[in-house]
């Protein structure tokens, strides 16, 4: 059986470009220092997946950032820049280009769901013998994996980034005639708070860039703590 394609849909990690719920809460460049983390997680599994990989920056601009980054990783992983649009928009057009091009069964990713796992591929993978799309859904709502062997319906008026989005999109496709199914609820980090799921869910993970991520999170976690401790004051106004 052919393999599905991975689709790794991603920003160029950049201060001040993306992760601003948690750059809020910890500052701007330790959430620079996060995302390029997170993209590393995500290139471990780019790495080693065994079917064909393409890599969608999310501006076209980053064309010749996303070809190094494949040179580094993965040699035969093409490049495919996204158009302009919010992101329903642009994963449309993604996945027509895809799709006219021969491309069958899809499966896109982000760069922020450091859970992923070969499980989660199995699980997919099997899935797909009985469904059409398969959807992750995320803790906050949203979800951390989009595959099919269909096109996507329009996504123009799904409600990205809210706690609405993961139902919206599977009744959207089911009302478009897509059996779905669904992956084990996983998480993805957009907040600060997220960062505790994370340390919970890898604790035991040996995938390099993988403990590498727990190592940096931890390390802000520790730092946020230490801040938010109060000095209590002398008993004696003597001292």
């Amino acid at each position: 059986m052919t393999q599905p394609t991975l689709v790794l849909v991603c920003k160029r990690p950049a201060l001040g470009n993306g992760k601003q719920r948690l750059a809020a809460k910890v500052g701007g460049e330790i959430a620079y220092q996060i995302a390029e983390a997170l993209l590393a997680c995500v290139l471990e599994d780019v790495m080693t997946w065994p079917g064909k990989v393409i890599v969608a920056p999310a501006d076209v601009k980053d064309r010749e950032w996303a070809v190094n980054l494949c040179k580094q990783t993965r040699a035969d992983a093409k490049v495919l820049p996204q158009v302009s649009g919010n992101l329903g928009q642009r994963l449309n057009a993604l996945d027509h280009a895809l799709r006219t091009s021969g491309f069958n069964k899809l499966i896109y990713i982000g760069s922020d769901a450091p859970d992923i796992d070969v499980t989660d591929y199995v699980a997919l993978g099997d899935a797909f013998s009985n469904v059409d799309t398969v959807l992750k859904p995320t803790i906050d709502g949203g979800v951390s994996i989009m595959a099919s062997c269909k096109p996507w319906p329009d996504l123009t008026n799904l409600p990205w980034s809210t706690s609405r989005l993961g139902d919206g999109l599977s009744l959207l496709c089911q009302q478009n005639g897509h059996a779905v199914g669904k992956l084990p609820v996983g998480f993805d980090v957009d907040e600060f708070e997220d960062l505790s799921h994370l340390v919970l869910k890898l604790a035991q993970d040996q995938r390099p860039a993988r403990r590498a991520l727990l190592a940096l999170a931890r390390q802000i976690i520790q730092q946020k703590i230490s801040k938010q401790k109060v000095k209590m004051p002398s008993e004696s106004p003597y001292v």
